[in-house]
């Protein structure tokens, strides 16, 4: 029987409803000097991606100076702690979800593109924190997703095998980090998708995929 051990969780999109807030506060930044990122773009192409990802695409796309991606990337960051301030909120349904996870034995961890200090901001906010063994951000890794080093560094931490693991994503870049790291994935089209019995779901059918088939 196959077992798993660890559910590993994307944040934004997927813990926090954070895509907006990320999208007005890299905007608002571009603003002051006269870049933007149309909303369509944003979720067809940016989305999952860390900031000085997302500058160095629109400096090859749209001529903005690399000179400006480290002032950017910082206005950026205050912005989005006031979105963060603003906005982030407890909800019921993902700390039952979390704290059900926890108490049934699986370990969790938060695997997130976004800088240490917003993870950690909107986990503690949302109330999230205390269910959390460890998180990964950008700054943990040379390559973010889609690169799967952020979630075989936190298989390796945890000791344990890909094939025990969970991976809960909603972006393209984020669901193929996912898979090229080998463990098991749970697709989600955004936020209002993840709760406790889509994991379940997804956990049974890796443990009795028979009893699933049937």
């Amino acid at each position: 029987m196959n077992t798993i051990k660890a559910v590993l969780f994307d944040l934004d999109g997927v813990l926090i409803d954070a895509t907006e807030w990320h999208y007005k506060a890299l905007n608002r930044s571009l603003g002051l000097f006269g870049f933007t990122i149309s909303r369509y773009d944003h979720m067809a192409t940016y989305n999952g991606l860390p900031t000085r990802k997302k500058l160095e695409m629109l400096s090859v796309e749209s001529g903005l100076p690399t000179s400006l991606h480290a002032l950017i990337n910082r206005v950026k960051q205050v912005y989005t702690r006031e979105e963060i301030l603003a906005s982030c909120w407890p909800t019921f349904e993902k700390e039952f979800m979390m704290s059900r996870l926890r108490r049934e034995g699986y370990r969790i961890a938060v695997c997130s593109n976004a800088i240490r200090e917003s993870v950690e901001l909107m986990l503690a906010r949302a109330g999230l924190l205390e269910y959390v063994e460890f998180i990964l951000s950008n700054e943990d890794v040379k390559a973010p997703k889609p690169d799967p080093a952020i979630y075989q560094l936190a298989m390796s931490r945890m000791g344990i095998e890909a094939h025990e693991v969970v991976i809960v994503e909603d972006a393209a870049h984020g669901i193929l980090a996912a898979r090229r790291a080998g463990a098991h994935v749970c697709e989600v089209a955004g936020f209002h998708e993840v709760d406790y019995w889509r994991i379940r779901r997804t956990i049974d059918a890796v443990v009795n995929p028979v009893r699933q088939a049937a």
